[in-house]
């Protein structure tokens, strides 16, 4: 592995407070992505979607839990397949306490086409907590414009009526995996192929990524 070069401590406090400017200037070009994704118009979701629980069939109301906001992670996990998507499990296995969302009046679930008997022994075995729906039968991922694939919906009440505000997929769910967030602050990074050469593995993009019980451990 090619090292991080070897510098004093003031040549070192030099290059992190040159490092820092590049930084604040991300910070700020963040907030301003961000305060222009809360502009975004919405749409309204007026349809009826009855999605599978585990207390039995839910609109789409339903699912706020009472909150005013909802982010719905559609997990890629079809009727019939054995498959576990691993880039879907490194999300889930990354979402926290739901507390500080729901102290910021937000809800937090995942939906799938799969059945929920399918869904159950892969979410015990995971020991996922996120509160899980299917949306088999319905258009809902459909609707989302999913198609086959993941992505993240975020949806907005104002009483009785849904709209939805947001979606991305892609790198765009790179935004909710804190285990990226913490390697992107290493020397050695995500170790992927797009990323500079020589200082660890070099994977391509996602393919080092499984369910959390399936990672080779290293002492």
């Amino acid at each position: 592995m090619t090292l991080p070069e070897i510098v004093s401590p003031e040549e070192w406090q030099t290059a992190r407070d040159a490092l820092l400017v590049k930084e604040k200037e991300l910070t700020k070009a963040s907030d301003a992505v961000n305060a222009q994704r809360r502009r975004l118009p919405m749409v309204e979701f007026a349809k009826e979607y009855l999605l599978d629980g585990p207390d039995g069939k839910v609109s789409l109301l339903d699912l706020f839990d009472g909150r005013e906001q909802l982010i719905v992670y559609h997990f890629m996990m079809h009727p019939g397949s054995d498959h576990q998507c691993p880039g879907c499990s490194f999300v889930v296995d990354t979402m926290g306490d739901p507390a500080p969302l729901h102290a910021r009046d937000t809800t937090l679930v995942v939906v799938a086409p799969a059945p929920l008997s399918q869904a159950e022994p892969v979410k015990e075995r995971m020991g996922w907590t996120v509160p899980w729906f299917s949306s088999g039968g319905t258009d809902f991922t459909a609707d989302c414009g999913v198609g086959a694939g993941f992505g993240i919906s975020v949806f907005l009440r104002d009483g009785d009526r849904v709209f939805r505000t947001y979606f991305t997929t892609g790198r765009g769910g790179d935004q909710l995996v804190t285990t990226l967030r913490y390697l992107d602050l290493t020397p050695m990074g995500r170790q992927e192929d797009w990323e500079e050469s020589g200082r660890g593995r070099d994977d391509a993009p996602s393919s080092w990524w499984r369910p959390h019980d399936q990672y080779e451990t290293t002492s």
